[in-house]
């Protein structure tokens, strides 16, 4: 898919289910979602007083965990919706809402100790690009932390898993909204992603050190931890 067709896509698709958002993640992780952002925060080592940029910040899981420790966060998403339903939740006062374009991010440079996502890379049009805007937004030796869907290397884990996420996402996109392409798009989007490796590759080119790649879920989830 073109990067343009792409971003028009995700937005579309976030726009139909972000109300339904909170249910389809914590569905999908088997209930684990919160525990897994929450192990993404304790793995970066956040600090009390840290600038944290949380980017596809849905409703605001990730943001509202920062806060709640003490960092400042801004949390931007491209779907308004999302917006609208994390500020909703008026969980902090620490937490600036915005709506944007991880892709050009409508921030100054350097201003940030940290930046987190949340099943945020797999869905820009240009990863490269994406990563590049993150670089420029931290700090000198700020950090990156994304957690995500992985693409297991084992093509017979593979099949399984994206056989998986098709059958159930097909089920929920006509329970939830009488289309079964609905949630297609998540084993699609996973068969297109370059997986662990990869990403950690495209986050050394952007120009960070230290990437590390965590295993979650035996790795089918990753966490990904990486320093400008």
């Amino acid at each position: 898919m073109a990067p343009e067709s792409k971003r028009r896509y995700v937005r579309r698709l976030f726009a139909t289910i972000a109300d339904r958002y909170d249910f389809i993640t914590r569905f999908l992780s088997f209930g684990r979602d919160r525990t897994w952002k929450r192990r993404l925060i304790d793995e970066a080592g956040l600090q009390s007083g840290w600038r944290v940029l949380d980017l596809a910040c849905g409703t605001g899981d990730i943001a509202y965990e920062a806060a709640s420790r003490g960092a400042g966060v801004v949390g931007l998403d491209i779907t308004p919706r999302m917006i609208e339903l994390a500020r909703a939740k008026n969980r902090s006062q620490r937490v600036t809402w915005i709506v944007g374009d991880m892709s050009a991010l409508p921030l100054r440079s350097s201003a940030f100790d940290m930046v987190t996502t949340g099943y945020g890379l797999r869905n820009v049009p240009e990863l490269p690009r994406a990563l590049g805007e993150i670089h420029r937004a931290l700090r000198p030796g700020g950090q990156l932390c994304s957690l995500d869907f992985d693409r297991p290397e084992s093509a017979i884990v593979r099949a399984v898993y994206l056989s998986y996420l098709t059958i159930v996402g097909s089920a929920l996109g006509w329970v939830l909204h009488r289309d079964p392409d609905t949630y297609r798009y998540i084993p699609a989007s996973i068969r297109r992603y370059p997986g662990a490796r990869g990403v950690m590759a495209l986050m050394r080119e952007a120009g960070f050190s230290d990437v590390r790649h965590l295993r979650v879920l035996g790795g089918l989830m990753a966490i990904h931890i990486a320093r400008k």
